[in-house]
């Protein structure tokens, strides 16, 4: 478990990091740490110490609990509508109340 969540957590890193158009270079600068140390972090191979976890979530100017949000990745884009779908299907409250919050922010 302990490998999975390293791995997990430097992906999410890495993604974050892709979204917001950095290299791992001038991640690396803002965190203000060698670059390989983000590729090892990024490649699930250390754990950032505390002093740069905050770093990394001032960098990329997120919340701490974002670096966890692993469950969208684990799943394909197919795999999260088929579990949408399955769920609308059997519960008509649900559905309706996605719809209204889908509806509220596609305008």
């Amino acid at each position: 478990m302990k490998d999975t969540m390293k791995k997990l957590l430097g992906k999410r890193i890495r993604e974050i990091r892709n979204k917001k158009g950095l290299t791992q270079e001038k991640l690396a600068e803002l965190v203000e740490i060698n670059t390989p140390n983000i590729s090892y972090i990024e490649n699930g191979k250390f754990y950032p110490s505390y002093e740069t976890f905050v770093g990394l979530v001032n960098a990329l100017e997120i919340e701490p609990c974002e670096l966890f949000a692993f469950d969208t990745m684990a799943k394909s884009p197919d795999e999260l509508k088929d579990e949408m779908i399955e769920a609308f299907n059997k519960d008509e409250k649900l559905l309706r109340l996605i719809y209204k919050i889908y509806r509220a922010i596609a305008v």
